[in-house]
């Protein structure tokens, strides 16, 4: 209280303008830099865990493929040379061919006897020399032959497994495969972007390889993304991190802009109100005076100044006395008022209650006899608007609730072809080729009308994404239990990191789209006890399999 009072009017009116065009602005900036910024770290967190999925997947992808050649090499005809000591070069040369086919993905090809000693080698330097191996990191079986991997030596990781004779099924030798261990780092290398880092690690966070600028120590946006692999890597990792002071650089830039935007804002906003202060204080300090000296004789009324609202307040100030008995007038009407305002009120409320039987009594009238033509059409309409209510509602509620299938014994062959033959003229229009597969008759149960709607959905998402003389492939087989469908095309498909999300409600690819489609067919076909699940089709695009259970045999 002693504050305000020690304040003026014109000092409370310039700290309300600043406050009131400060304060907003400031809590806007101040919550727009948190979002931001909150927004911005789960961006990169996504994208981090989006590359590291990709790296992830390359490196096993490498390691697969890496394991797959030594052993498919170790089976080959040619590998049975080893019983003549490769008296005729033939498995040398094949390893040096081998290996400058792979064009730097393995330094070295060597196949060593029993003993240890080099009998072929994609460099012939080595012929007869001793091939030491580094101790065994880890090992597994894979198509029933065992692989080794020997202890990581950078830049270079051995690989061996034996060799079998094809006849006695005895050990004759071992193949050897220097795999080039810079192939993982320059693939993480490749990877690192924008200030993001990668390394690939062990269980026990070893560092096994990295990008050039990778730091494990630096303040750091970071995730790691386990490597899905059939192979046992221990479970292997791709780390990722992000220099923070670059990650939230945007958002430190974008809250200087807002500091000298609240700077701008503070200067434009004491220019503007310190004028406006004065042009609404000076009035009502004239009209105080005058207020206080008003039953003074000889007091004259001061001119009115200022803003429209403060003159009102000086001519409502001049006449008070003059108007006192008028306000108190329109005091008791307004009064009055405001009791009939509840009465109608209360009175509106229970108004209310008699309509919900106008139907009814409806009903009750057309029953009677001497109803004129004219009354009987009035409550038709009554009637007939209240039915068209109802069933609005009911339509509404079976939007949102659907209505479990009504099965029914369904030829699926002769269903989608008709479906197909429905969808035709849409199909032509586009010059999309319509190619229909079965094997016969196959009955199931299921709502003839619910089926139409999921072939008619994924047909048509096919052909409205298809381009121009697209393919679209419709298979229908069985098995003991199930009836099968597919649906394929060759069209762009979906990308890996959006398949997780294909059937849920509101996702889409296609502009325009709601992305209902989908979720209403999955909901569909595990209402018939059925499934739909999606691969990438023999052209690359999309495919849905469908599964439903056959309909028993009837006696």
């Amino acid at each position: 209280m002693r504050l305000h009072a020690s304040l003026t009017l014109r000092k409370m009116l310039l700290i309300a303008f600043l406050l009131t065009g400060l304060l907003p602005a400031l809590t806007l900036s101040v919550l727009s830099f948190y979002q931001a910024r909150q927004a911005l770290r789960v961006e990169i967190k996504r994208d981090l865990e989006t590359t590291g999925r990709a790296v992830a997947e390359h490196v096993n992808s490498v390691m697969t493929e890496r394991v797959q050649n030594v052993l498919s090499w170790s089976q080959l005809a040619v590998m049975q040379d080893v019983r003549i000591d490769d008296i005729d070069k033939r498995l040398s040369i094949f390893l040096a061919e081998t290996q400058r086919s792979y064009a730097g993905q393995y330094l070295r090809l060597d196949v060593v006897d029993v003993q240890g000693k080099i009998i072929a080698s994609s460099q012939p330097a080595a012929l007869g020399q001793t091939l030491p191996l580094p101790p065994e990191w880890m090992h597994f079986m894979e198509y029933g032959q065992r692989m080794t991997l020997h202890a990581l030596r950078a830049p270079q990781l051995m690989m061996s497994t034996p060799i079998l004779s094809q006849t006695t099924l005895q050990k004759m030798g071992t193949l050897v495969a220097t795999f080039n261990w810079q192939v993982v780092n320059q693939l993480l290398d490749h990877a690192a972007q924008h200030s993001t880092e990668l390394a690939l690690v062990d269980a026990n966070q070893q560092v096994l390889a990295k990008s050039p600028h990778w730091s494990d120590q630096r303040h750091s946006l970071h995730t790691q993304v386990p490597i899905d692999s059939q192979l046992p890597l221990h479970h292997w990792q791709i780390r990722l991190n992000k220099d923070h002071a670059v990650a939230v650089a945007p958002v430190h830039r974008l809250g200087v802009i807002f500091i000298i935007l609240l700077g701008i804002i503070l200067l434009l906003s004491v220019l503007v109100a310190q004028p406006i202060a004065d042009n609404i204080s000076r009035p009502l300090e004239a009209l105080t005076g005058y207020v206080q000296r008003f039953r003074q004789p000889a007091v004259s009324a001061p001119e009115a100044q200022g803003p429209v609202e403060v003159q009102a307040l000086h001519r409502a100030f001049t006449h008070m006395v003059q108007e006192l008995e008028a306000t108190e007038q329109q005091l008791t009407r307004a009064a009055k008022l405001a009791v009939v305002g509840e009465m109608a009120a209360a009175m509106s409320h229970e108004v209310r209650t008699p309509l919900g039987i106008m139907r009814s009594s409806a009903d009750v009238l057309l029953r009677e006899p001497q109803l004129s033509d004219d009354g009987r059409e009035v409550l038709g309409f009554i009637i007939s608007e209240t039915e068209r209510l109802n069933k609005l509602v009911s339509s509404l509620i079976d939007s949102a609730r659907p209505r479990p299938p009504s099965k029914i014994p369904l030829d699926v062959h002769g269903h989608v072809q008709h479906v197909l033959t429905m969808l035709q003229k849409q199909a032509d229009a586009k010059h999309i080729h319509l190619q229909f597969d079965s094997s016969g008759p196959l009955v199931v149960a299921a709502d003839q009308d619910q089926m139409t709607q999921v072939l008619v959905n994924l047909l048509m998402n096919a052909i409205q994404i298809l381009p121009e003389g697209g393919q679209i492939h419709v298979k229908v087989y069985a098995d003991a239990t199930q009836a099968h469908i597919e649906v394929a095309d060759n069209g762009p498909g979906v990308a890996p990191a959006q398949q997780a999300h294909l059937f849920e409600a509101f996702f889409t690819q296609r502009a325009g789209g709601v992305g209902l489609g989908l979720a209403v067919v999955k909901q569909i076909m595990e209402a018939h006890d059925g499934t739909i699940s999606y691969c990438a089709s023999p052209w690359q695009g999309a495919q849905f399999n469908l599964t439903l259970p056959r309909a028993p045999l009837q006696p």
